[in-house]
């Protein structure tokens, strides 16, 4: 043992087997996961593209560890932004995860590549940049959920005036959908209505195709012009003037959003006012001023 050569060889050896040892339960931890069928499927997005392997890896095992109504809010609301067939909650889940590692990865080698004598300084920068790592999806997802609400919305009056106009020629509803879905704009709700003829087409009820999309989409003005119909449609009454109605009322309702946001815009400009315009105003006007004394002498 006296022996130097000798005692950094064994010290390698006792490095090197837990080393070894830890990547090949890895590799077999990985080699276990099988691979997903994504025939049926949606491409996911770009940036969990980029990162799909260790996503789908770390989800395998992460689903069983996730409780029932965890996985059900997550469930709801990808399926509310779209995703239900792109993404699984355990796949979200471990998205953010994978986020979060990435940002303190990235965080870390910045702080050491900025100032490499402080060691402290990028272990107090790793906590803040995985926070915001893991917080990066769920403000995605958000802000996902928020531009197809205001799309939608948008949207949903011009194609009930579509369908309406469709069913008060004599087409029947079904045939005024895809009227509305051939002519209306790209968008959330033309996909929606493509989707609920689908599932008519596969023998789905069209009650059922309609409360699904109701479902899905977890929007109140939808879901009342689908009560509406299913409920027209029972009591054996004419879908035009109904249609009609709903039509006139989300086009009322859409203008009195647009009145709301137009009444809010003073109120909201008030603070980039106070803080970046009027000092900009006030530095114009009273710079000559200030000159003028300084050179008269005062």
């Amino acid at each position: 043992m006296q022996d130097p050569g000798l005692v950094l060889t064994l010290l390698a050896l006792g490095f090197m087997v837990p080393v070894a040892l830890l990547a090949w339960l890895l590799g077999r931890a990985v080699a276990q996961v099988p691979e997903e069928d994504r025939q049926y499927k949606d491409a996911p997005p770009l940036g969990f593209r980029l990162a799909w392997w260790p996503i789908q890896w770390i989800s395998h095992y992460l689903e069983p560890l996730l409780p029932v109504s965890t996985r059900e809010a997550l469930a709801r609301r990808l399926r509310k932004g779209g995703l239900d067939y792109t993404l699984a909650p355990a796949q979200f889940v471990a998205s953010r995860g994978v986020c979060a590692l990435l940002s303190a990865a990235l965080a870390a080698w910045g702080a050491n590549a900025l100032a490499p004598t402080h060691a402290g300084a990028w272990l107090q920068a790793l906590p803040l940049a995985a926070l915001m790592g893991w917080a990066y999806p769920a403000l995605w997802l958000g802000d996902r959920l928020k531009a197809r609400q205001k799309e939608l919305l948008r949207t949903l009056p011009f194609f009930l005036d579509v369908i309406t106009l469709c069913v008060e020629a004599g087409l029947n509803l079904q045939g005024a959908m895809t009227q509305a879905v051939a002519k209306g704009p790209v968008g959330v709700l033309r996909d929606e209505l493509q989707r609920v003829l689908r599932d008519i087409r596969a023998g789905k009820a069209r009650a059922e195709a309609l409360r699904a999309m109701a479902q899905r989409l977890d929007e109140p003005a939808v879901g009342h012009w689908v009560v509406s119909v299913i409920q027209a449609e029972s009591m054996g009454m004419s879908l035009g003037p109904v249609l009609r109605v709903q039509a006139d009322q989300r086009r009322s309702e859409r203008f009195l959003r647009a009145e709301k946001l137009a009444m809010e815009a003073p109120v909201k400009m008030l603070f980039p006012l106070l803080a970046f315009i009027f000092p900009c105003t006030f530095i114009v006007l009273f710079f000559p001023i200030a000159m003028k004394f300084m050179h008269s002498g005062l």
